[in-house]
């Protein structure tokens, strides 16, 4: 099965690339790994906010990071040149999670993203991960993702 039959099977719509807010790229490609910004928490294209173990549940942070990951698939999709059959793996995500002082389920938050990829990518979709706690996000947003995979190099057309 194709990565879009599994997102089709998902029900899930890859959004385009995001415009950054700052100084940076989306993406860049060194060799055979591709390293994706820092998507921040969206919800209904607005910045999904607020502080974890404070505003929001550890299941809303979840659905944060979900639809984080979504995002990184549309900017991933754009740096595969259209194809993320290309992905041979997922190498590594990092998540940081805007939280309470006393929060202490930043892993629990990241699995939305996490089970999400594996869902998505099978194996290829197992990965290293990080997940942080901070003080806060650009606007106040509830998760950060970047993600770095491996791709395979493209096939002449």
């Amino acid at each position: 099965m194709s990565i879009y039959d599994k997102l089709n099977e998902l029900n899930i719509q890859l959004p385009p690339v995001a415009t950054p807010a700052a100084a940076y790229v989306p993406f860049v490609q060194s060799g055979n790994l591709v390293f994706l910004s820092g998507h921040i928490s969206r919800r209904d294209g607005k910045p999904w906010v607020g502080k974890l173990g404070q505003e929001l549940s550890t299941e809303e942070g979840q659905q944060a990071a979900r639809a984080t990951a979504i995002d990184l698939l549309g900017t991933l999709h754009a740096a595969t040149g259209g194809n993320l059959d290309r992905v041979e793996r997922i190498v590594k995500v990092l998540s940081l999670v805007n939280s309470a002082p006393d929060y202490t389920e930043h892993h629990l938050v990241t699995n939305g993203a996490s089970e999400l990829i594996a869902q998505v990518f099978g194996e290829k979709g197992s990965h290293a991960r990080s997940a942080f706690g901070v003080a806060q996000l650009p606007l106040g947003v509830a998760v950060e993702i970047e993600l770095i995979a491996q791709l395979s190099p493209e096939t002449p057309a």
